[in-house]
């Protein structure tokens, strides 16, 4: 029994027959991260405001998925892609040069009070009533158990909770407090919160992705040793992270010196074979694991247990929800919107003419899922 489907700006992939038996329940969206890829939900969602299309009960996001829910929600179209394309290509967002020399960390704080001014302007309040008696949560990762926990977007505090759900760890300096307990990136421990949309009852799940192809799930873990005389390697290239919570963190942690250092010589060959894949971790965090390591290379830092556990919780639990993406339970049906390949755009540093590619596939992809979706309620399929 299949309850999974795919749209893509190119395709789509879904039984509109077997969709139709789910729409009658709970419908919740979710938005994963990525960084700047989320550049690419953006899109997506302006689609949808563009086609009035807001069928949902429900909605989670993580990281840069949660702020794009903001715009939609308080339906400034366009106002996502602005927030990507101006505020977080800015200097004042991120300097590579002063963040190695300085320590100046990410602008996080920056972005948010300028999006909340002239000439963006997001309207909360606006947001809020367009929401109504529905539930909006962006997830967050506590800063020492790792567990993913959900706080409501649109809080008195909304902007400490959109600052901990993109609190990276090494990029911004530090946890953010929320109800008296430490909180982290949200992508840490629940990248596509899926799994919490379903055990809150959704029975139509609809997933934005930001990758065009889920990550390897064939990595043996075997010994592997990275010289000293390779370290300038890691000062070459600055890409993707994102990690989360699993029940076999003591299994893994017997593990995990072995696996990292063979997913770095992984990742190098390729970027050194010049090979377009998505990154090790598909950009789910801000950089791939060889990056984070390269990371604390250049600012001269250990690489501490702390990041490693973070880590290694993320390749168990995303592979987890991997397998729950591909075969849902019998009780939901999830339609992912994905591109239909890598996107262009990384999640950090990216080109202007990339990011803009990636939104309109993100628009495509979105005006191809609201026709699919509309035509089961047209009577062209019948549930």
């Amino acid at each position: 029994m299949d309850n999974s489907g795919i749209i893509t700006n190119a395709a789509s992939a879904v039984d509109l027959d077997r969709l139709g038996k789910y729409t009658g329940g709970k419908i919740t969206l979710v938005a994963q991260g990525g960084g700047q890829r989320g550049i690419f939900t953006s899109g997506v969602l302006d689609a949808f405001i563009l086609s009035e299309f807001d069928p949902f009960h429900e909605f989670y996001g993580t990281s840069a998925g949660a702020l794009n829910l903001c715009g939609f929600f308080s339906r400034q179209h366009g106002l996502g892609r602005s927030f990507i394309l101006d505020l977080t290509t800015s200097s004042d967002f991120f300097n590579l040069f002063r963040y190695i020399r300085k320590k100046q960390f990410l602008g996080l704080d920056w972005a948010l009070n300028t999006l909340c001014e002239f000439p963006y302007q997001l309207d909360i309040d606006l947001g809020r009533k367009k929401l109504g008696q529905r539930r909006a949560f962006a997830a967050v990762t506590h800063a020492h158990s790792y567990r993913d926990h959900y706080f409501p977007i649109f809080r008195e505090d909304w902007h400490n909770i959109m600052i901990a759900t993109c609190a990276i760890p090494r990029l911004y300096n530090q946890s953010v407090e929320l109800d008296g307990a430490e909180y982290v990136d949200g992508g840490v421990s629940a990248a596509i919160p899926v799994q919490q949309a379903w055990r809150q009852g959704a029975r139509c799940i609809v997933v934005i992705r930001t990758e065009g192809q889920d990550i390897d799930d064939d990595c043996e873990v075997k010994e592997m040793s990275v010289p000293n005389t390779e370290m300038e390697w890691f000062r070459d290239s600055f890409s993707s992270i994102q990690e989360q919570w699993s029940q076999k963190v003591q299994q893994w942690k017997s593990d995990w010196n072995s696996f990292f250092y063979q997913q770095v010589e992984r990742s190098k060959q390729q970027k050194k074979d010049h090979i377009h894949l998505e990154s090790l971790n598909g950009g789910r965090w801000l950089f791939g694991a060889d990056d984070v390591y390269r990371v604390s290379h250049l600012l001269g830092e250990k690489f501490d247990s702390g990041l490693a556990d973070m880590l290694m919780v993320h390749y168990q639990t995303y592979s987890l929800t991997q397998d729950f993406l591909n075969a849902p339970p019998d009780d939901c049906f999830i339609v992912q919107i994905k591109p239909e390949g890598p996107l262009r755009s990384s999640s950090l540093m990216s080109k202007e003419e990339n990011l803009l590619h990636d939104y309109e596939m993100g628009l495509d992809a979105g005006k191809r899922f609201v026709e699919a979706f509309n035509s089961i309620f047209k009577g062209e399929h019948h549930g």
